[in-house]
């Protein structure tokens, strides 16, 4: 027999084999997926009992918010009181529960600073269900593949949330959609998310593609060619799989037009999705007097923003630092100027990130101009907008912009990044006047200052004035009838 006789043979007795083997194979597969689908269904099933256990003994429906933090003082914690207070003053037969991974506080602690910070005060008290496991959403458990990490973790935390109660309507209204599933196919509930900022989204996949520096793309992908094509593959891997996390929601809210376009693309649910800007205090800062500001012998900046990196801080500091350089030789010079930044920090990772920018300030030499405001009570806040000129916003793609739309209730004059919430929602023409002004790059804003500063103080009081009541559509009011409105539909499913 010829050596290629005996190949011929080979490869026919590999071949049956193979076949030989295939149908235990196949058989193994259906068994191991069939055993699956039983042990999903029992875990459905299991999670169902406790439900009506829950239902029977409390006699009424539960409504759960999915907010690992919930004691924080950003605008995601003012949507999320606000639209429990919306809720309970509409529903008065049904129960509200929070998620939330806050550890060391009471549930009347947090309720207290919530009225403290946001001067919300609900109707009546709502249950918390104490997370222990928030750490596995927290970015600095994972240095690299950040997103996938922190949307891993999330379905752990939603599966420790679901566990621990099982309601029948889940609101997810801090962003993590990868929780959706959990609770629509396992737990059964109908499942609902209101969405500040897209995990992901095509102007992040634009800024990899471009291989364009930013926060949340680092120097060294940006500078490699195979780095940023594996990082794309990635993005673009990750917002399938985000896709079809968000596509499991009855209901979908976004917080402004930005938003939409981006969750429209990803989610592709037109039909459920809608836009409810989010809750802005603006009747707390309209008692602040609108008065011609010429006689100032200081002006201040001022920013309202939590200290995280996507708020460039270290763009506003560079920016004073430009203005201060221009004016040294001018009127008043540096000691007619100064800049405040007001935020929260919600870890350590935020204070180490204020002692950077601490540092910052000495490297450039305005640490005398510069002041830092860290958690401060609201009517600190209240006071330093009152003595501000200008409110200075320097985040790229901004979803909303909280921040800004309270600048301009208190009546400064707001200077924005020309991008995201503020561009498209709030720093637009109303009734044909100005409200406020845009920029882009460092010399933008700096420039911006300046004819801000220059102008006759009757304009600045114009543009104050037009601003002011331009943001009476993202009043407390407006936001919960909107709440409410795209709600309605999701609350009418509750058996009572």
């Amino acid at each position: 027999m010829s050596g290629h006789d005996q190949l011929v043979l080979c490869f026919c007795e590999l071949t049956r084999l193979l076949w030989k083997l295939l149908l235990p194979l196949v058989f193994v597969c259906l068994l191991l997926i069939a055993l699956l689908l039983l042990l999903l269904l029992a875990v459905r099933f299991g999670l169902r009992s406790f439900r009506n256990t829950r239902r029977a003994r409390d006699g009424r429906p539960a409504v759960a918010f999915f907010h690992p933090y919930c004691n924080a003082g950003g605008g995601g914690e003012r949507v999320l009181w606000c639209a429990i207070r919306a809720l309970q003053n509409r529903y008065a037969d049904v129960n509200f529960v929070v998620y939330t991974g806050d550890q060391g506080v009471t549930g009347q602690q947090i309720l207290a600073g919530a009225q403290r910070r946001f001067n919300i005060a609900l109707p009546r008290p709502v249950q918390f269900v104490f997370l222990r496991h928030r750490l596995l959403v927290e970015p600095s458990m994972f240095p690299h593949f950040t997103l996938l990490g922190q949307s891993v973790g999330s379905i752990f935390l939603g599966w420790e949330a679901l566990t621990s109660f099982v309601p029948d309507i889940y609101i997810d209204s801090m962003g993590y959609a990868f929780t959706l599933p959990l609770f629509r196919y396992l737990g059964g509930c109908s499942v609902a998310s209101y969405v500040h900022y897209p995990t992901i989204s095509t102007d992040m996949l634009s800024v990899v593609r471009e291989r364009n520096p930013r926060f949340n793309n680092a120097d060294y992908v940006s500078n490699s060619l195979v780095l940023s094509a594996f990082k794309v593959v990635y993005y673009c891997l990750f917002a399938l799989l985000y896709g079809m996390a968000g596509s499991c929601n009855d209901v979908i809210m976004v917080n402004s037009s930005w938003t939409l376009d981006h969750i429209l693309s990803l989610w592709r649910s037109p039909n459920r999705t809608s836009v409810v800007y989010p809750p802005c205090d603006v009747s707390a800062f309209l008692d602040i007097p609108l008065e011609e500001d010429g006689d100032r012998k200081c002006h201040s900046i001022v920013s309202v923003g939590q200290f995280r990196p996507e708020k460039d801080h270290r763009l506003q500091i560079r920016v004073f630092k430009k203005v201060l350089d221009r004016r040294r030789e001018g009127l008043g010079g540096r000691e007619a100027l100064r800049l405040v930044l007001v935020g929260g920090c919600r870890n350590q990772e935020d204070e180490d990130r204020v002692l950077m920018l601490r540092g910052l300030c000495q490297e450039l030499g305005v640490a005398d101009r510069v002041e830092f405001r860290l958690n401060v009570p609201f009517e600190e806040l209240k006071r330093e907008m009152e003595e501000a000129t200008v409110g200075l916003h320097t985040m790229w793609n901004e979803h909303f912009g909280i921040g800004v739309v309270e600048c301009m209730a208190a009546g400064k004059v707001i200077l924005a990044h020309k991008s995201g919430g503020p561009k498209l929602d709030i720093v637009v023409p109303f009734e044909g006047g100005q409200t406020g002004f845009l920029a882009e790059d460092e010399d933008g804003y700096a420039d911006a200052i300046e004819r801000i500063l220059a102008l006759p103080p009757d304009r600045r009081l114009h543009i104050r004035r037009s601003a002011r009541q331009s943001v009476a559509r993202f009043s407390d009011q407006e936001f919960e009838a909107c709440f409410l409105a795209a709600t309605e539909t999701l609350m009418g499913t509750l058996e009572r």
